[in-house]
């Protein structure tokens, strides 16, 4: 029985600050019997109440939980936590990073339709656009040129639902200026939908620029350990769905004879109610709720892991731009960088901390200095707390046409560093033994 002389419980952390929000946003210590951890629920489904209760659940009258293909307590916390971060309405949390692209694009686009993207994203989503999205009839066309709003316009037609783009694209970190973005897809009524992934909301916050969708690969830096796969969809709650030019009748119109539509029923949250209800339980890439343990615990210590992360970047890439077996460092936050300016703007040059090295050699340079690393590990992914390298050209971009890998700058001698949270020093020694490999080969 509480004790009227200890306080409550805070539940509502909104006007705390960021910190303070990354370890505490989605507890209820109320509801875990005094656990000070949200618990790990393996469940596949929940009692109902009631007769009545079981229909109000479907009915969408009670947020109470049905299956865990459309929602889990555990996976909730995440849900919770990731939608305060974001400066989101909602959040859903899905399978990987790929699972939640294809909701977020699926809950948007329907066959005959057409979304456009900028250029420099990761391999593996130009993969899934072009190829799973096209087999659905949603195709994509690529902008190359961010600041040309005449080659937006012309790509942009009456089909098309969405825009695409990433905070600091993979792996060549050349940042765009979301903002800018974000007028053109205003001015088009469509929603403006980032993948904020290598960025976190630790550096940017992609809603405060305009944007009205997020997506994450919540494996990599929030989860930050390489131990679970993982994604999210965050709602921004503040496109007007009802009033754009272009019709989103799964939102706006009823899809149960009775029923009110999503718009009416959860409003600034019925986008992220639709790719819970209508994509993610109908597709089913639900997230293991152990999965999402361990990206809500990953996320309490965000905000120091990514100081560790973008320190280190920063460092290396300044060291890197002095050797003399490197060609060229793509680090947008760097001085000598064409984007820095954009850099300063939305991140105080702190771009992150992956991104790209050129080193002199071609592929035999890429290969002896690859094969000489002992800390950074030889792998895909990134955002784990440890160094990673990898060579796109012959991996995350090896199925792409030669001309498109060139006119992406995937070049023979490019690596793609994932910097980790190891001893700056360390990581420096260790790809220096890199270079020396490719300084026996010139």
């Amino acid at each position: 029985m509480p004790r009227s002389d200890v306080a409550a419980p805070i539940t509502d952390w909104t006007e705390f600050s960021f910190d303070t929000r990354q370890v505490h946003v989605g507890e209820y210590p109320d509801q875990n019997r005094g656990a000070r951890i949200p618990p790990l629920t393996l469940s596949a489904g929940y009692v109902f109440d009631s007769f009545d209760d079981g229909a109000a659940r479907f009915n969408g009258d009670s947020r109470e939980p049905i299956y865990s293909r459309q929602g889990n307590p555990t996976n909730a916390v995440a849900e919770q936590r990731l939608a305060s971060l974001e400066g989101g309405s909602a959040a859903v949390v899905v399978s990987s990073g790929q699972a939640a692209i294809t909701a977020a694009l699926f809950a948007l686009a329907e066959s005959g339709e057409h979304i456009v993207s900028t250029a420099s994203i990761y391999g593996g989503t130009r993969i899934l656009l072009g190829r799973s999205f096209r087999r659905f009839g949603v195709s994509v066309d690529y902008v190359w040129d961010t600041d040309d709003d005449a080659a937006w316009d012309a790509s942009i037609r009456p089909e098309t639902k969405a825009i695409f783009t990433e905070t600091i694209p993979n792996p060549r970190n050349d940042v765009v200026d979301i903002a800018r973005i974000a007028a053109v897809a205003r001015r088009h009524g469509i929603p403006l939908v980032v993948d904020n992934t290598v960025a976190t909301p630790y550096l940017i916050r992609p809603f405060e620029h305009g944007a009205d969708i997020v997506v994450h690969s919540t494996t990599k830096f929030l989860s930050g350990h390489g131990a679970g796969v993982s994604g999210a969809v965050i709602d921004g709650g503040t496109f007007d769905w009802a009033a754009s030019s272009r019709r989103y009748p799964l939102l706006t119109d009823s899809l149960r004879r009775g029923l009110p539509s999503l718009l009416e029923r959860f409003g600034p949250a019925a986008y992220a109610q639709y790719v819970r209800e209508a994509v993610v339980n109908d597709i089913g890439p639900s997230l293991s709720p152990f999965n999402g343990f361990l990206l809500h615990q990953g996320i309490e210590t965000l905000s120091l892991r990514m100081e560790r992360h973008v320190d280190n970047a920063i460092a290396i890439a300044h060291w890197l731009e002095e050797q003399p077996e490197v060609e060229v460092v793509d680090y947008a936050g760097l001085e000598s960088s064409p984007l820095h300016d954009i850099a300063q703007h939305y991140y105080n040059g702190r771009t992150g901390s992956v991104f790209a090295v050129t080193v002199k050699g071609g592929s035999d340079g890429a290969r002896a200095f690859t094969n000489g690393l002992r800390i950074f590990s030889r792998m895909t992914g990134i955002g784990d707390t440890r160094s990673m390298v990898l060579h796109p050209l012959t991996t995350t971009h090896v199925c792409f046409a030669d001309d498109l890998n060139a006119r992406l700058g995937i070049t023979a001698g490019m690596l793609r560093l994932s910097v980790g949270i190891e001893s700056v020093d360390d990581l420096i020694s260790d790809l220096r033994g890199g270079l020396d490999r490719v300084a026996g080969i010139l």
